[in-house]
């Protein structure tokens, strides 16, 4: 366990890898947090734990779930949140978060996060978990928008889901502007006004990273698969993130074709650099 938590800086971050602990603890780069999937961490030692430990003595934590479940509309599996709470309780991460997303059927683990319709009974359900996993861990969690790949007839549109769950539960959210662009792509989600659709101080963390084109007839699908540099499009949705949300923290996600630290570390002042031009444009007059 570490012994005390530093400070959330206004660096970027990036997405702990096993293959780049040894450089990053020798090194001591400048970054402003590390982020786990808390799944790789629910055992109860070993060596994934030790290098975490002694990483957590220097580098602010985000813990980033992948498997509560949020949107299925059946119970969320406890036994998955009390190890989810055993991870934040020994590691006492800043940030916690999960995605608006379903994986479990029947008690069944799917490889993939799938999308839900935008409606009222699916808020209702949603609602409901994030109030249970809240309550359990005894702290707020933000709430990840995601990758979509097929379009619902939803009631609501994206952001407007997203805000209302904001206001029934007191969550953040956690602002994937990739995961907007590739929806934007995918299924024509609309990005004009869905920034401004937010509550300004909802935003507790943004994520960039890139994703695949894969071409399917002639169809082109984006794929996001955190295996390739920020595209221009997503840096520039980030540049806007950052004018209406300020210097929230921002993470690099790299989760294939895993590059060595270096290149990482240069996204990383690239988010720092935008964030840095956002800050001095948006400096009140004197």
């Amino acid at each position: 366990m570490p012994s005390g938590m530093p400070p959330f800086s206004a660096s970027a971050g990036i997405g702990l890898k096993a293959q780049h602990m040894s450089a990053i603890l020798e090194g001591r780069p400048a970054l402003g947090f590390l982020e786990i999937h808390a799944e790789n961490y629910m055992g109860d030692g070993g060596a994934p734990h030790r290098w975490l430990s002694a990483l957590a003595e220097h580098y602010p934590l985000s813990v980033h779930g992948v498997g509560l479940s949020l949107g299925s509309d059946q119970p969320l599996d406890i036994e998955h949140l009390d190890k989810l709470a055993r991870v934040v309780e020994r590691y006492r991460p800043r940030l916690v978060s999960e995605h608006l997303a379903w994986s479990v059927m029947d008690g069944h683990y799917l490889n993939d996060l799938l999308p839900i319709p935008y409606d009222e009974e699916s808020l209702g359900v949603v609602a409901s978990h994030v109030d249970q996993v809240q309550e359990h861990l005894g702290r707020t969690i933000l709430v990840e928008n995601p990758a979509v790949y097929v379009a619902f007839d939803s009631s609501l549109a994206e952001p407007q889901f997203l805000a209302e769950l904001v206001g029934r539960t007191g969550c953040g959210l956690l602002l994937d502007v990739n995961n907007i662009y590739v929806s934007h792509r995918n299924v024509g989600l609309e990005t004009a006004g869905y920034l401004d659709a937010l509550p300004r101080g909802a935003v507790g963390e943004i994520h960039l990273a890139g994703h695949h084109v894969r071409t399917i007839g002639n169809a082109e699908i984006r794929i996001d698969d955190h295996g390739s540099p920020v595209c221009a499009e997503v840096w520039d949705l980030y540049r806007q993130a950052v004018a209406r949300f300020g210097a929230v923290p921002a993470l690099i996600e790299r989760d294939s074709d895993i590059p060595p630290l270096e290149e990482l570390l240069k996204e990383v002042e690239t988010a720092n650099r935008i964030r840095r031009e956002e800050e001095a444009r948006h400096v009140p007059a004197a």
